[in-house]
């Protein structure tokens, strides 16, 4: 019997033992011996005992059926000590029928007894030690494990109600052990907690299935902080796999959960270093490099985020040395000047971070006026971002009641000792607090922003220093020439790009003639566009030396490689545990070409750069057989000339490897498509430049791109006078007779007294000091030149004439009535000329009396 339930009426209800109850673990069986000591009755528990059934025992001495031999004796005399009417409890070994060794040990209990006619009996009650045994074994396992348990262990029953709780649960929850009978989980835990469990038993219970690492969160009775629990359940069932109940095994797991909350945010916090050093500051852009920042920090660090920058620094203003975190200047550092707000970003609203007004605590950054971004704005002085930005020191601003943000991480943007701006991480309420690994990880990520902010403030400023060197280098408006139309492009880099050493150049020589010059210094940025400035400025000079396109290119390879010599002695000695250092190797491309007008005759030299396209009038483009020589820079080899005769019509190119090359295509298709491009050259010059650059790809921004082309026009016969002069006196006068007829026939009437007066002049010294034949030619474009040739290789020298010299004032009178003049060297001699202004044109001022009395 389990147990006897008492009815309404208080009466007894019998009720039988369930399956697997304590009497099925200890196997009591019994029978029962009469007068002449022979078994009488045999149970059925005896039968499973013994291994003998009743009809086999009824009727024998249980002394000898089931006693060892040598205990039969002392057996013989218990039995009859108890027909005798003594009790006896004790322990006896039994062997089943027809063995010889003991099977096992019954704890036994005699009683003696009465049959119906008085005669005495006895009634035997055994139990199989082994089986106590085991009993006993398993209830103090049971107890050591329940009762000894480090961890708090409880036993619910099916209606999940506490049965059983060991002290490590009553010492967590304050009472005994036994205090905790009754209860259920809704006594320990807060309520949405406290379904959860009890969902989870009623699951465990109804399906058998176990469940491990439950984890719930709560306080114990008493305690303010929450702990973390971490619960083991499995059903429990009696003997005949009934379930009984539910057993749970609770662990503390605080500190492990804190201790991974903290790995997790450790790992959290490299991870975005690490994808911070990857992101921040690819684009050299100070706003794209704040919406960088943004990007990597929210969601993964906060729910919003703001970027303020000094607009000064946007706007390319520069600030004193050591102005930027001084607290006691006022400029950028002092806090209270203006920002632009350039960045922001949000997991959880889109409403901008608003200004700053309180400095208190509730206050925060976030006052009534939302901050637009690219909105100009200040902090007040008195406020917490403005007190961040003097001092240069991190602060936590906690959020106001009602607003959407619980705090603010306000980080000040510092580079090399300047605070360049402000960022503020903020968590919305329900997130976790930022804690001092936060404020770390928030100094640093700001930290390496503000250094790529700064760092693209830098390169903008040398980007825009160089762009401004780059475009003051180049020909001003459209270029004229003789003989020519010019039309040209240039197209910088992307801002992503650095500034390169590409340029051009159109140079008026003397006898109406023109140097096309383009060329591209390898390399990029600042130094590049001061090499160009340098290489650009020496081509000038050349050109006005009047060298040959290939004696050009010669001189301008040592300037180039003067440009990477050794820094010099003097920098040496300043460092004087240094030796000597080369400076940066510069190296270049160009190509130096000479038109001459008259002639129609263009004479190239090349230095390593890309050969130039002509294209004939009817004809396909074709790329010029220029011997490309080596760079500028390199020396040791001579330049080769190439002469072209150019026709009439004719379209000239020259441009630079940014026009045909990219990473897109390789330089034979570029150059494929730049000669198609120029298939059609009888459109207006200007337009064939716009379908070059609009048929090929110039969009890619990687580098420079240079275009220069020109139309061959010539000057007409009728604008040339040339002849051939004696060497006798009489050709001075020749030379004025033929200048006369030659002015009268252009109706230059106005110029006749100068020129004869010039003309005479030059050829009177190259009768003097010359040699051979003399050449006169008169040239009439937008000037008129006049040019005398012979064979002599001495050039004429200005100088000062003494009072008493009779001549010696030639030259003074030419460079007195003449808008230019100046002499070359020829293949076979040299040239004197000089030019004046057309009557049509600005003219050239008359000397004065005191400049002509200057000669005398």
């Amino acid at each position: 019997m389990s147990e006897i339930p008492e009815t309404a009426s208080g009466g007894v209800v019998w009720q039988s033992s369930p399956p697997g109850s304590i009497y099925d673990y200890i196997r009591v069986a019994s029978f029962s011996i009469g007068p002449d000591g022979l078994v009488e009755q045999w149970s059925r528990r005896a039968v499973d005992l013994f291994g003998v059934t009743a009809e086999e025992a009824r009727g024998k001495d249980p002394v000898e059926a089931f006693m060892p031999a040598d205990l039969r004796e002392r057996g013989h005399r218990r039995v009859k000590e108890i027909l005798d009417g003594k009790e006896w409890t004790g322990l006896v070994p039994f062997r089943m029928p027809g063995e010889d060794r003991p099977r096992g040990i019954a704890e036994m209990y005699v009683m003696p007894s009465e049959t119906q006619t008085g005669e005495r009996a006895a009634l035997c009650i055994v139990v199989d030690v082994r089986a106590l045994r085991r009993i006993e074994t398993d209830l103090a396992a049971s107890q050591a494990i329940f009762g000894q348990s480090p961890f708090g262990f409880l036993l619910f029953g099916t209606d999940l109600t506490v049965k059983r709780a060991n002290r490590r649960f009553a010492t967590v929850f304050g009472g005994e052990a036994d205090d905790h009978r009754g209860r259920t989980v809704h006594d320990y835990l807060g309520r949405a907690e406290a379904d959860r469990m009890t969902a989870a038993l009623r699951k465990v219970l109804e399906t058998g299935e176990s469940v491990t690492d439950f984890q719930i969160v709560g306080a114990a009775p008493g305690a303010k902080d929450r702990r973390h629990w971490s619960i083991n359940l499995y059903r429990v069932h009696s003997g005949s796999g009934r379930p009984i109940g539910v057993a749970g095994l609770g662990i503390d797991v605080t500190r492990r959960h804190n201790a991974a909350r903290e790995a997790a945010s450790a790992r959290r916090n490299l991870a975005l270093l690490n994808e911070a050093g990857s992101r921040i500051g690819n684009s050299l852009d100070l706003e794209a490099t704040a919406r960088e920042l943004l990007d990597i920090t929210v969601p993964g660090f906060c729910d919003l985020a703001s970027v303020d920058l000094y607009q000064g620094l946007l706007t390319g203003d520069e600030a004193p040395p050591g102005r930027w975190g001084n607290s006691h200047d006022v400029g950028y550092g002092a806090g209270s000047a203006e920002l632009r707000r350039v960045a922001f970003a949000s997991a959880v609203s889109d409403t901008p971070l608003r200004t700053d007004e309180g400095h208190g605590p509730g206050s925060g950054c976030c006052g009534p006026v939302p901050i637009e971004v690219g909105a100009v704005h200040r902090y007040p002085f008195n406020s917490p971002c403005a007190g961040v930005l003097r001092t240069g020191r991190i602060r936590t601003v906690l959020g106001s009641d009602g607003d959407l943000v619980q705090s603010t991480l306000v980080v000040p943007m510092t580079a090399h000792d300047t605070v360049v701006g402000l960022v503020q991480f903020s968590r919305a309420k329900g997130s976790e607090p930022f804690g001092e690994r936060d404020r770390a990880l928030a100094v640093e990520l700001a930290a390496r922003a503000a250094v790529c902010i700064d760092n693209a403030r830098l390169y903008r400023r040398e980007h825009e220093r160089a762009l401004i060197l780059q475009r003051s280098l180049l020909p001003p408006g459209d270029p004229e020439a003789a003989g020519l139309d010019i039309a040209c492009r240039y197209l910088p880099g992307t801002t992503a790009t650095e500034v390169g050493g590409d340029w051009f150049d159109v140079i008026e020589l003397p006898g109406h003639r023109t140097a096309l010059v383009i060329g591209d210094v390898m390399g990029r940025g600042l130094r590049a566009a001061v090499a160009m400035g340098e290489l650009r400025t020496a081509v000038r000079t050349l050109a006005q030396l009047d060298l040959e396109p290939a004696e050009v290119l010669s001189h301008l390879d040592e300037i180039a490689r003067g440009l990477g010599a050794p820094i010099g002695a003097q920098q040496s000695r300043t460092h004087k545990n240094r030796g000597p250092e080369l400076s940066e190797v510069y190296l270049a491309t160009c190509v130096y070409a000479v038109y001459d007008p008259v002639t129609r005759r263009c004479t190239f030299a090349n230095a390593g750069h890309l050969p130039p396209v002509l294209v004939e009038p009817g004809e396909e483009a074709m790329l010029l057989d220029v011997p490309p020589g080596m760079p500028l820079g390199v020396g040791g080899e001579p330049f080769e000339e190439v002469e072209v005769e150019l026709p009439e019509g004719a379209l000239l190119a020259l441009y630079t490897d940014g026009l045909v090359e990219s990473r897109d295509h390789p330089l034979d298709e570029g150059l494929q498509a730049f000669r198609r491009a120029l298939t059609d050259p009888v459109r207006p010059l200007e337009d064939v430049c716009d379908r070059v650059l609009t048929s090929l790809n110039t969009g890619h921004g990687e580098d420079d791109i240079a275009l220069l082309m020109a139309r061959i026009q010539g000057l007409p016969s009728e604008a040339v006078g040339d002849w051939q002069l004696p060497r006798e006196p009489r050709s001075v006068g020749r030379a004025r007779e033929l200048a006369r007829a030659q002015l009268a026939a252009w109706d230059l009437e106005p110029l006749l007294d100068t020129v004869e007066l010039l003309v005479s002049e030059l050829v009177t010294n190259a009768l003097r000091y010359g040699e051979g034949e003399i050449r006169l030619r008169l040239l009439r474009d937008r000037t008129l030149v006049c040019e005398v040739w012979d064979s002599g290789l001495v050039q004429p020298r200005r100088r000062r004439a003494r009072d008493t010299d009779e001549g010696g004032r030639g030259l003074q009178l030419v460079g007195l009535l003449s808008a230019s003049w100046g002499s070359r060297r020829t293949p076979r001699g040299k040239t004197v000329w000089f030019e004046l202004a057309l009557p049509d044109g600005e003219g050239t001022a008359e000397p004065t009396v005191e400049q002509l009395l200057s000669m005398f």
